[in-house]
């Protein structure tokens, strides 16, 4: 018999007694009550809260603030009276970006000091008023256009003439091609290339035409805002190339599956060597690296250049060329592969252990293939949380009344000056001769803003809607976690594979979790929302304070950043194995983080190593899916490979990146999901393994669950097996 490991001869250390022999214990507790009940009402009470807040929203709340634009009296654009109107015309955009007065600091949005209007189709040509409309015999019909004039002005019947007309922006003075972004006109940048050689010098409010253009051509003043309008037509040509190039992706997306699968059923074969040629990999990357340095490090031996007359400088590259340098890199690199030597060498054993769980981790998904589908429940439940969330934080942002202010269309008009856009008005009741002194007066819509205290403290909901969600979140993923271990621990706990092995474990595990665990895994979720709060508070804090923070203050934060990070993967840790001996034994979260903790404490170093041994393999295995499929993807879309009919061209991609990014990410998240499952299905059977070697013996009355193989590698086995060969 080998030498028992130091482990093995003291189950009774200080991180607690070791698991005792239970004659009843016969895979996850059947006979279980529920736990952490006051966690379990918390949680139902703050998901009533939740769909209380969601129903306060949707009473209050306004949404189509959002989704429509709303002229200069707060009617919406595309609903209502405005129904066959779904555009927002600008009489004059560059005042909404070039407006410096009082007016700037209270507008918000897309709103702007200059008249909006509802209209059916965005202008599609430039148009001025021309010098001589302003005279005042000029009916103002013959001018104007009544689509793109205020709906109150009627053109035929007004006493106003066409200066007037202009002055108080009842109509526009000038027209240029625009199209619609977000319901709203905005220039079209490839049409100002072709300007009127007349559409010049006509006169305006503050502007000539030609000015305008200048300016909007020029980009000067409102370069920012008109540049980013190239987005919708960037969007059209990649929703072009998405609609002639789905099917394809959807092929890669099926493609990246089944490579996905079949790395995870294959490695019950494949493991040990893969395994084997990563880590001998890393030693030969190690040794290259070494010899490299020292090769380095001869050539610049005979340079007189040293560390030391070179100084501090942020020329990088002076510093390669310096021997000191390579000596350095030399040392640092000898003593990683000593160390990686010395680990491989005395800790191969249990490298063979975490091999060996690897490849019972694949024999297990192959049982129960309907584990690698659960993600699919995941993302479900999680896609429904981030829609309720988005949903109720939308309508809590538009819950409250629209705010109108008194502004100067034309602030440079004479005794316009005292308007400073503070003052509030009713758009149903504002007349213009109120001011008679500043014809230019207008009510205009500003931002759609709470008045009443009642409505006001909705937007404090945010709060609640921002902690409820992130509690929801982090349940489902525990209840993902706990729902898979369950399954996997039934099938550890089969004697005889598979004939032992429940019906249905996953559907299994995900109802003992729903009705006796609840509480339990609401605990955990807890636990992890509060370090989340916590983080976002701390960041917050940072993005506030940054300006006036000195190098003390940022090395503070930035520690207590880390820590708090520090603190979130560790509590994600503790929680992980929580729910797999609540998912086993039924017991409290608290009771359960406990004793997985000890448990794993009492076997630190098979933890270390089986979890660096199955990151590196993982790794792996996302690497060469991803990698591989988008390789493939490239060399397809770019046109390098093409398929004989298949009626796909490339040359019709405008851009052939999007589709292979597409399929890059779409394989990352399918590898994740199917690594993940299969994270989930080692870690729960290495615990599964550090409790049957606690528990059981080998004898007849205390036979062990684990494999032939996994008791091969200890040099242990199974009496009664011993008995059956010794008959045979």
């Amino acid at each position: 018999m080998a030498k028992k490991t130091q482990e093995e001869e003291n189950p009774n250390s200080e991180y607690g007694q070791a698991a005792q022999y239970d004659h009843n214990f016969k895979g996850p507790v059947k006979n279980r009550g529920c736990t952490d009940i006051i966690c379990c009402i918390l949680f139902l009470l703050v998901i009533i809260g939740y769909i209380v807040v969601g129903v306060l929203a949707w009473i209050y709340g306004d949404p189509r603030d959002v989704l429509y634009a709303r002229n200069s009296t707060g009617w919406f654009c595309g609903v209502g009276p405005n129904k066959d109107r779904p555009n927002l015309l600008y009489f004059d955009i560059l005042k909404c970006a070039m407006s410096v007065n009082v007016m700037a600091s209270v507008l918000n949005g897309f709103q702007c000091p200059t008249t909006q209007v509802c209209v059916k189709e965005c202008p599609s040509d430039f148009w001025a008023v021309r010098i001589q409309s302003y005279v005042p015999n000029v009916e103002p019909a013959t001018v104007f256009n009544p689509n793109y004039c205020v709906p109150s002005l009627n053109l035929n019947g007004t006493e106003l003439n066409v200066s007037d007309i202009v002055h108080r922006e009842l109509c526009p003075f000038m027209l240029i091609p625009t199209t619609p972004v977000l319901g709203r006109c905005f220039p079209d940048i490839a049409a100002l290339g072709n300007i009127p050689k007349d559409f010049e010098n006509v006169p305006g409010l503050s502007d000539s035409v030609n000015d305008t253009v200048a300016l909007i051509k020029n980009g000067t003043g409102t370069g920012g805002i008109i540049n980013s309008f190239n987005a919708k037509d960037i969007a059209t040509r990649i929703f072009a190339d998405f609609a002639s190039s789905w099917p394809w992706i959807i092929l890669g997306l099926v493609i990246a599956m089944l490579v996905s699968l079949l790395f995870l059923l294959l490695l019950r074969f494949t493991a040990p060597v893969m395994v084997w040629v990563l880590i001998f990999g890393v030693l030969a990357a190690g040794a290259y690296g070494i010899w490299h340095c020292a090769w380095e490090y001869q050539n610049y031996k005979q340079n007189s250049a040293t560390i030391t007359t070179i100084g501090f400088t942020t020329n990088f590259q002076s510093y390669l060329e310096v021997q000191e340098t390579w000596l350095a890199f030399l040392i640092i690199l000898c003593i990683v592969e000593g160390i990686l030597l010395l680990t491989l060498i005395f800790l191969r054993t249990r490298i063979l252990i975490a091999i060996a769980l690897i490849q019972e981790s694949s024999k297990a998904i192959s049982y129960m293939m309907s584990a690698l589908l659960y993600p699919v429940v995941t993302f479900v439940l999680l896609l429904v949380c981030v829609a309720y969330w988005g949903a109720t934080a939308l309508y809590l942002a538009t819950s409250g009344s629209p705010t109108y202010k008194v502004v100067a269309l034309n602030s440079t008009m004479s005794g316009c000056s005292g308007i400073d856009g503070t003052e509030n008005c009713d758009p149903l009741n504002f007349t213009s001769s109120d001011y008679p002194d500043c014809t230019s007066a207008s009510c205009i819509f500003i931002n759609y803003n709470s008045t009443d205290p009642f409505r006001k403290n909705l937007q404090y909901l945010q709060i609640y809607n921002a902690v409820a969600f992130l509690w929801c979140v982090n349940f489902v993923i525990a209840l993902g976690q706990c729902t898979l271990a369950g399954a996997f621990a039934s099938y550890y706990w089969a004697f005889e594979k598979p004939s032992d092995i429940p019906m249905f474990p996953l559907f299994g595990g995900f109802i003992r979790s729903l009705r006796y665990h609840l509480g339990s895994l609401a605990f955990g979720a807890l636990i992890l929302t509060l370090v989340q709060i916590m983080r976002i508070i701390l960041e917050y804090i940072d993005q506030k304070t940054k300006g006036s923070q000195n190098s003390c203050a940022r090395f503070i934060m930035c520690c207590l950043k880390c820590c708090l990070w520090c603190l979130e993967k560790f509590i994600k840790f503790i929680n992980r194995n929580a729910y797999i001996m609540i998912a086993i034994y039924g017991k409290n979260f608290c009771v359960s983080a406990k004793n997985a903790f000890q448990l794993l404490m009492r076997n630190v170093i098979r933890v270390v190593v089986l979890d660096k041994v199955t990151d590196l393999l993982l790794f792996f295995g996302k690497l060469m899916v991803v990698g591989g499929v988008g390789v493939l993807s490239f060399f397809f879309f770019s046109g390098r490979i093409k398929l004989p009919g298949s009626g796909f061209r490339s040359e019709n991609l405008n851009y052939y990146w999007m589709p292979i990014i597409t399929v890059v990410l779409g394989s990352y998240l399918i590898a994740h999901g199917f690594f993940s499952v299969y994270n989930m299905c080692v870690d729960t059977l290495f615990l599964c393994f550090l409790e049957d070697l606690e528990r059981n013996d080998g004898s007849a009355e205390r036979p062990y669950f684990m494999s032939k193989g996994l008791m091969k590698i200890l040099n242990k086995s199974n009496k009664i097996q011993k008995k059956q060969k010794a008959q045979d």
